[in-house]
């Protein structure tokens, strides 16, 4: 199993940063892929970037390139997401995710974190 555990969320003003962490425990040689997901009160589930585990190839949602960037840091099973430019529509519940090959697509992938509140104000 891959357990994983988010942190970093928090209320900040619109046009401020913040740098979200999704660290993995467990079985993480079988992680292919890292996503983060949000999900706002009353609206779907997005996803915002992903990140292969291996080759760092990054992906993102139109609404965040530019202002987000996904980054890893293997050797600390650890996987970023640092917000800038932040806008109060960016405000939701961040989640992450796993993947263990790529014959997941996003709305399947098994192992998720617990979710970070992030809050921006106007």
């Amino acid at each position: 199993q891959v357990r994983l555990v988010e942190s970093g969320g928090g209320l900040v003003q619109a046009g401020g940063s913040l740098r979200l962490s999704c660290t993995a425990s467990g079985h993480t040689f079988r992680i292919y892929a890292v996503a983060w997901f949000r999900q706002a009160p009353g609206k779907d589930r997005e996803l915002v970037a992903t990140i292969t585990w291996s080759g760092g190839s990054t992906a993102y949602a139109d609404s965040v390139k530019g202002r987000f960037t996904i980054s890893r840091d293997n050797a600390k099973n650890t996987v970023y997401l640092q917000m800038n430019s932040l806008k109060p529509e960016d405000s939701a519940v961040y989640y992450c995710a796993a993947a263990p090959s790529s014959d997941y697509g996003p709305s399947t992938y098994p192992y998720w974190g617990q979710g970070t509140q992030v809050t921006v104000s106007s």
